[in-house]
């Protein structure tokens, strides 16, 4: 079966800062499992992947607007430090989860002063291009309740 809209695909993966550095693999958290055609991966990767199969290998280079978009200063937020009374040992760079009206987001400690903590909800590589390789595990199609979510359930079940 080849990749296409409402697949479930599952990926071995790798990605790279374009000087190689790697930011994540499966190495570290398992392969990658996505619905084909519903946003769930970067743009410029779901375009290099329609039509791909089982075994199929890809390296590819994407610029900013084709992997995490550009970076957003509006993204990034002063919060009165008393929000984060109860996060321990608090620190630049640590990464949290933020709730906010639409939902809950991953965000970056930026800067930390007396009384205001600076968050940063931009991927950690807006702006900027990557590396991305890939190997395809498996192809199946979605299942109706998959395709009706918008994403993968690989336990059968996501909870909703």
């Amino acid at each position: 079966m080849k990749i296409e809209k409402n697949s479930v695909v599952e990926l071995d993966y790798q990605l790279m800062d374009t000087d190689g550095k790697v930011w994540e693999s499966s190495k570290e958290g398992g392969p990658w499992v996505y619905l084909h055609g519903h946003g769930e991966v970067m743009p410029g990767l779901e375009g290099e992947l329609t039509g791909k199969a089982i075994g199929q290998k890809i390296r590819v280079e994407l610029g900013p607007e084709e992997a995490y978009g550009p970076y957003e200063d509006d993204l990034r937020t002063e919060v009165p430090r008393e929000a984060f009374a109860e996060v321990e040992n608090l620190t630049e760079g640590m990464r949290l989860a933020a709730e906010g009206s639409d939902g809950v987001h991953a965000v970056i400690v930026r800067e930390i002063r007396d009384d205001i903590v600076v968050i940063d909800a931009n991927h950690p590589l807006a702006g900027k291009a990557v590396k991305v390789e890939v190997k395809v595990l498996s192809v199946r199609k979605g299942t109706d309740e998959e395709i009706a979510h918008g994403h993968a359930h690989q336990d059968g079940s996501c909870g909703h």
